[in-house]
Order: structure tokens, then sequence, then C-alpha cells
């Protein structure tokens, strides 16, 4: 069985040769599996296109491709995905914390029948800010979106052939891979990983790129709207009620001002209709958004290696007319 690691790889100079290496020697001591990996530099500012290169020129099963400027880590993973040929695909990061000797976990877990297999690490070993930020983003995620209970997701997965057909047909800007898989499917298991240290340099994730990435679950979600139709009912319901005190009151005790709490209720009602004509008007604004979007994912610069694997499709195809014939 044949299968694709998929790899977005940003400033790994250093790092990108040795996951290569490990991941080739992780496939050659496993028995009915073999591996291609498609390494997909995102603009990176070092020599990472470079070390890429030389692996694809070491191993002929490595695909390199460029990207034309820097779209974001789950762009890149995108990018890759449209060249996979495998059954099963697995994506993990290009700095050594995602470790090539635990892909044989995943392979196994996959066999008891699931679809998709994400690795939750026993220890996270990021810095406290990194930690906390995440933490809050999970927190938050596991309660804005649909998803199968009990399941974490990571940067480090497995998905069956067809989740990943279904994932590449997203056309919209921000392409979220996790919550993507969460959209086509809900047969999905957790496996307990190491998360090792960091070996070179620093993550990449600036706060920024964070918050960019974790607004970007909007897109697959309309629960935000929502709660902005919720709040403006709940304001309106404040409003009506708080009229209703202040006019009780002012009937019992006609010597009460009634200025500065006629005022406010007039505010709360008015900007609770406000907030509930904006969440309807969101509600189709955001579904119009979902749909309607054109902005590239991605625009590739250069490739490696992809020539010769046409010409071995090539090759075999003939192969297989003469065998025929």
């Amino acid at each position: 069985m044949l299968v694709s690691i998929v790899i977005p790889c940003y400033n790994s100079e250093h790092t990108i040769g040795e996951v290569v290496d490990l991941c080739m020697e992780e496939f050659d001591k496993m028995d009915g599996y073999e591996c291609e990996m498609i390494l997909v530099n995102d603009f990176s500012r070092d020599g990472t296109f470079e070390a890429i290169r030389r692996a694809a020129e070491k191993y002929p099963n490595v695909t390199g491709i460029s990207l034309a400027k820097n779209f974001g880590q789950h762009a890149a993973i995108m990018a890759g995905l449209h060249y996979v040929r495998g059954e099963l695909v697995v994506g993990m990061d290009d700095d050594m914390q995602n470790h090539p000797s635990q892909i044989r976990q995943f392979l196994e877990k996959e066999k008891e029948g699931y679809d998709v297999v994400f690795g939750v690490f026993q220890e996270r070993k990021f810095g406290f800010m990194k930690n906390l930020t995440g933490a809050v983003s999970r927190f938050l995620l596991w309660h804005l979106l649909e998803r199968p209970k009990g399941i974490q997701m990571s940067s480090f997965w497995l998905a069956r052939r067809y989740v990943i057909e279904k994932v590449k047909e997203y056309e919209g800007n921000n392409a979220f891979i996790q919550l993507l898989f969460f959209r086509t499917t809900h047969n999905m298991a957790n496996i307990e990983i190491e998360h090792y240290e960091r070996e070179v340099g620093q993550s990449n994730y600036t706060f920024r790129k964070g918050l960019k990435l974790f607004m970007s679950f909007m897109n697959y979600s309309t629960i935000p709207l929502r709660l902005s139709t919720v709040f403006g009912v709940l304001f309106s319901m404040a409003g009506f009620i708080a009229a209703l005190v202040v006019l009780i009151h002012k009937l019992v005790d006609p010597s009460v001002a009634v200025g500065w709490s006629s005022l406010m209720c007039a505010m709360l009602i008015l900007f609770g209709i406000v907030f509930l004509m904006l969440g309807i008007l969101g509600e189709y604004v955001g579904k119009l958004i979902l749909t309607s979007s054109k902005t590239p994912q991605y625009v590739i610069r250069d490739i490696v290696n992809e020539e010769r694997k046409t010409e071995e499709k090539t090759v075999s195809k003939d192969t297989e007319g003469k065998d025929d014939d």
C-alpha cells in the first residue's frame, strides 16, 4: 500500500533532510507499505527549497513544491494534497517534533477501520504562551464546531484517500485541514504519541499567525453569526423588561426621574434590534462568502521530480498496453 506523506516546510533547511531520511528508514522496516513524500516550501527565507531539491535528487519518490509567496501552513498542505497518489495520506511537521518513528502507530490504528487518525501529544513541548493560547483556541473550537465527541485534533494525522479527495474540493480561502476532515467524516480516532523537543530554531507561528488561523474557523461555522442573533434577542427582551420596570416604578412613585432610565431602555431596545438584523444579514453574507470566495489558496512557482513521476506513469501505461496486446 502506498502512503503519501505531506509536509509543509518553512525555514527548515536544517531539519527537513533528516525528516526525509528517517521516514525512508521507517518504511524500509515495514512490510506491505511504500511511501512517497510531498514537501511544500511555503516561501521560506532560508535554503529550505535547496534542501528539498537535494532530498528529491537522493530519493526519486520525493516531490518538491515551492510556493510563490507565504500562504500559510494549511494552504501549503492543500497544495501538497493535490499531488498525492497513495491510498493513505499522512500529514506532519518539518521540525522533528512530529517524529517519523511514530508513523507506524497511525498505520496500525487505521487498520481498525478509521477514516482519520489524529496523534495526541502526551506532553506538548511548546513555550508557556503557545501552550496557553493553544489551550484557549482548542477550548473555543471544541464548543463552536461540530466534531466527534472526545476527538482532539493535531498537526500529525493520517487520512484515507477518499477523505483527502473531499478535502481537495474545498475552494474557499483560509483552508483549515483538520476542520475539513470534520466536515467529511466523524469516523475518527486518537492515538497517544510523544511530542519531541524542537531540534533547531523556534516556532514560526507568531501570535498574529495563530490568531489568523484560529479566526479561519468561521469559514466552517455559522455559530458566531447566530450568537449575534441571540444577543439581539436577549438585549431586546432586557430592554422591554427594563421599560416595564421603569413604567411601573414611575406609576408607583411619580417623583422618580425617568430621563436616564428611559434613555437606557431605548438604547437597549434599539441596539437589540440592530444586533438582531445584523445577525440575520450576517447569516446570508456568511453563506455567500463561504460559496463565492475565489481568492487562490496557493500559487505554485516550481516543482521538483513531478516530471519523473509523470514519465513513470506513462511508461507503466504503455507496458500494460503491450501486455494486453
